[in-house]
């Protein structure tokens, strides 16, 4: 069973969800409006130029899960699912991993926005396996610190990894990953067959170079 591994943020959602979950916080005022604006889009900005320090992003983007219990933060979740996911959920998306699952693929979604974000979205897209960033839980509350590798740039690879070893059955022959950062290039030159959706002008250079397939799922 090959792997069919997708980046999930404008890959397969015409959107970035860890941004657009900022916007909600934001819509919702469940963080200091203005102070959160700014850093939302000081990171956003970073981590399209690919300077994005993980770390000192994670910091400023899991605290506020820390000031609301599980039931307060699966209500707003659900509400984010209805007024800014679904919407962006590509068909042709839904297509590709449709064409993976018919071929008996093993599908995964490896990304680097927190669990707490994605796991509904992977869960809606119907995927087998979701690699994410892992925001600390203790006591039924989400601490803001973060557990493992952070699942960004070579780290989604070192997660990959871990997650092979623990579950021999599976290799990376034959593998597919889709992504459209420039992020993702260490996952992309690891797998047998690397796609570029919708990439930005670095990822997009690179693919033309390598020959690697290049997708428009918009």
């Amino acid at each position: 069973m090959a792997l069919a591994i997708f980046d999930l943020d404008n890959t397969l959602i015409a959107g970035d969800s860890d941004y657009l979950w900022g916007k909600f916080m934001c819509e919702q005022k469940l963080v200091d409006v203005e102070t959160f604006r700014r850093g939302n889009d000081h990171f956003y900005e970073q981590y399209e130029q690919g300077t994005m320090n993980i770390h000192e992003y994670l910091g400023f983007a899991l605290e506020p899960l820390t000031r609301y219990s599980m039931e307060e933060l699966k209500h707003y979740h659900d509400l984010f699912m209805t007024e800014q996911i679904r919407p962006i959920m590509l068909e042709k998306a839904r297509t590709l991993l449709q064409k993976h699952r018919d071929q008996g693929d093993h599908l995964m979604i490896i990304t680097a926005t927190s669990r707490f974000v994605t796991e509904p979205i992977a869960r809606e897209f119907g995927v087998d396996t979701l690699l994410a960033i892992e925001a600390e839980i203790k006591d039924n509350r989400y601490t803001g610190n973060v557990v493992g590798t952070p699942t960004f740039q070579g780290g989604k690879v070192i997660r990959l990894q871990e997650w092979l070893t623990d579950n021999p059955g599976f290799s990376l022959e034959g593998s597919y990953f889709y992504s459209d950062s420039k992020n993702d290039l260490p996952l992309l030159q690891t797998v047998d067959y690397p796609f570029a959706v919708n990439p930005d002008p670095e990822l997009e250079r690179v693919a033309r170079k390598k020959n690697w397939t290049v997708l428009n799922l918009r």
